[in-house]
């Protein structure tokens, strides 16, 4: 894994200087410390940083052609490229350096964009042809991988991360109140906004082209999939299980590819369970594996962890979360990631790629993708019940399904149901709305904005984040059934700019570690689309068919257990009375004024609730324990 970075002049005002891209790959150092390259010409400088996993004498990039007509840096894997060289070498190719990036580049050379198509694997590409004077750039299919780009003063600037841009003292730096909006509403960002002005990502399974002719508009090479009747599974259950299985394991087959050692994070739920027990099955009994725990009991997981290593003898390595290490590595993760986080989880995620860095590893397998594609998230099943719910809306006994879902937060029913009634009660025009299945949650996340300040508001007036998000349904999004229509959400915006960013690329690459993520092979993505809906949630045990595939692989108190949401300590790790924590600095009133976006009052206020809470009596305290179990669960994204 690497971090790329470019200018490209348009106008021939001045031609793109090495200083500057060097200073933009020296951003990207945490990417690729083990070598970095530039390429110059003309009006075009190429950049990159090096994390050599493939061909690790020969690797440097960029690279170009047997001609130097092309020049590459990229910044992922192709998986499957020994499969693709072989067929470039019949076609008369010849190849030196061992890696993948020499074969995409050929494989661009032999098809133009076309080339993507066959590619598995998890990238960001820049291309360079000199005598089309063009630039291509390209992103895998779900994003995996980032690539940010900018168009300022004549200029056109790339890199894998927002940084790198800013090294260019040329490029302005503005927060763009309209991501805030958004973000404050789901989450995150809408492709291609980003939290800056004028500094645009490009959307996954997207590519374009860069001339003096002009950019091109993101052009979709890829799309979320949704079968139609006409291409839904047409075997038995036996026989999709059976598809199933073949699929995933070609496809840790093809990720265990590297010329360094590779391991796998076990988590203790049944997705990295199911792949650490693949791993260790069909290729590596040896397989090093690594998890974290936490502090805080109602997040810790280590008694499964330690189960599965029993299970399986791997040697583990774990790394113990305090609440004092959310707090105090939450700014370093903030810089990482880039975007504004209502969230901990990346944090401890950030401890752990460290371990992982700590024990001479590069590469990681992960099960992230697996909950989206096979219905294992709670926000799925809440959809289906308030659907159910809403069908007769007085019932006194269909709301209180919901409390099956969330046993944690609900320790005390009665105290707690009208609570719950009044915050999943559905109305007769939820169900028309195209969001219906995200509608709670960003409905509570969007009274966030109550806090932004005066100018904010202002500026905001006549913003509406949803018409974003309208604007990016697909054509058919209208005629899927509610399940699929849940699904588009949960991957099109949490999966690639959250979970796969500020809980993936961001944190893993901030300690130079690639994850890898096999559930996210578009074949297993393909596949799953066509199932219906009930071999992947039936009732309400979520990713039934993960379940029945690898009975007799994984222990059944790991495969039947409930999820268990991935969380970390909010309230435990901030609402402290510390006054050294650099938390009362940011959230004073004079920081608060001096930034802008907030209202300092309401902050202040809020402040002093919650770092009171102790004094409450004992039914306010419950009253607020409740909230905040809700807003680390329910309110939050599904994916947390």
């Amino acid at each position: 894994m690497c971090g790329i970075a470019g200018i490209l002049n348009l106008n021939h005002i001045d031609q793109a200087t090495e200083t500057t891209v060097a200073k933009m790959i020296t951003m990207l150092r945490h990417r690729g410390p083990d070598e970095s390259g530039l390429y110059r010409d003309g009006d075009i400088c190429l950049g990159h940083a090096r994390l050599s996993i493939l061909g690790l004498e020969c690797g440097v990039q960029p690279i170009s052609n047997a001609d130097e007509s092309l020049w590459i840096v990229y910044n992922g894997e192709v998986f499957n490229y020994l499969e693709l060289q072989e067929d470039l070498i019949q076609k008369g190719y010849q190849f030196t350096t061992g890696t993948d990036t020499e074969v995409v580049l050929a494989m661009y050379q032999e098809y133009g964009s076309d080339c993507l198509s066959h590619f598995n694997g998890q990238f960001a590409i820049a291309i360079w042809d000199r005598q089309k004077k063009e630039l291509f750039l390209a992103r895998d299919r779900v994003g995996i991988r980032p690539l940010f780009y900018t168009i300022q003063g004549g200029k056109f600037r790339f890199a894998s991360e927002i940084k790198a841009i800013f090294a260019d003292p040329e490029v302005t730096r503005s927060i763009d109140s309209e991501s805030l909006s958004q973000i404050f509403t789901f989450w995150t960002t809408i492709t291609p906004k980003t939290a800056f002005k004028n500094i645009f990502e490009l959307p996954p399974g997207h590519f374009m082209t860069v001339s003096e002719q002009g950019v091109s508009a993101p052009k979709a090479y890829w799309q979320i999939p949704y079968a139609t009747p006409d291409d839904t599974w047409q075997g038995t259950f036996a026989e999709a299980k059976g598809q199933l299985k073949e699929l995933l394991t070609d496809a840790i087959r093809l990720r265990l590819r590297a010329d360094v050692p590779v391991g796998a994070y076990l988590s203790g739920g049944l997705d990295s369970s199911i792949l650490t027990s693949l791993i260790a099955k069909n290729f590596n009994n040896h397989l090093r594996t690594f998890s974290l725990s936490f502090q805080e009991s109602n997040f810790d997981e280590s008694v499964y962890q330690k189960e599965m290593v029993r299970h399986l003898g791997t040697k583990h390595s774990d790394v113990r979360v305090s609440n004092e290490q959310v707090r105090d590595n939450f700014s370093q993760v903030i810089w990482q990631c880039e975007k504004p986080l209502l969230r901990t989880g990346p944090v401890p995620l950030f401890s752990l790629s460290k371990l992982v860095r700590d024990s001479q590893f590069k590469v990681v397998l992960t099960g992230e993708g697996a909950d989206e594609i096979f219905g294992g998230y709670n926000i799925f099943k809440e959809a289906k019940l308030r659907r159910f719910w809403a069908r007769q809306p007085d019932s006194k006994w269909r709301p209180l399904l919901v409390e099956r879902l969330y046993p944690y937060i609900f320790k005390d029913p009665a105290r707690a149901r009208m609570f719950l009634q009044k915050f999943f009660a559905v109305k007769a025009e939820d169900l028309v709305d195209p969001f219906f299945s995200h509608q709670i949650r960003w409905r509570n996340s969007g009274k966030n904005k109550t806090f932004f300040s005066a100018r904010m508001q202002a500026e905001l007036t006549d913003y509406d984040p949803y018409s974003s998000l309208v604007d990016r349904l697909p054509k058919t999004f209208s005629t899927q059934d509610s399940f699929s229509k849940a699904q588009f959400l949960e991957m099109d915006i949490f999966l690639s700019n959250y979970l796969l960013s500020s809980q993936g690329d961001r944190v893993g690459m901030g300690n130079s570690i690639e994850l890898r993520v096999p559930f996210l092979d578009h074949r297993v993505i393909e596949f799953a689309s066509k199932l219906p809906a009930h071999w992947k949630i039936k009732g309400l045990n979520e990713k039934y068919i993960l379940k029945e595939a690898f009975k007799g692989l994984v222990p059944d108190n790991i495969r039947i257990r409930a999820k268990q949401p991935y969380r970390a300590p909010i309230k435990e790790s901030f609402l402290t009375d510390d006054s050294s924590s650099f938390i009362h600095d940011l959230l004073s009133c004079d920081a608060i004024n001096q930034a802008g976006y907030f209202d300092e009052k309401k902050v202040s206020f809020l402040r002093k609730k919650f770092t009171t809470e102790s004094k409450q009596p004992a039914n306010e305290v419950q009253n607020m324990a409740l909230s905040w179990d809700l807003v680390d669960t329910v309110v939050a994204p599904a994916v947390c």
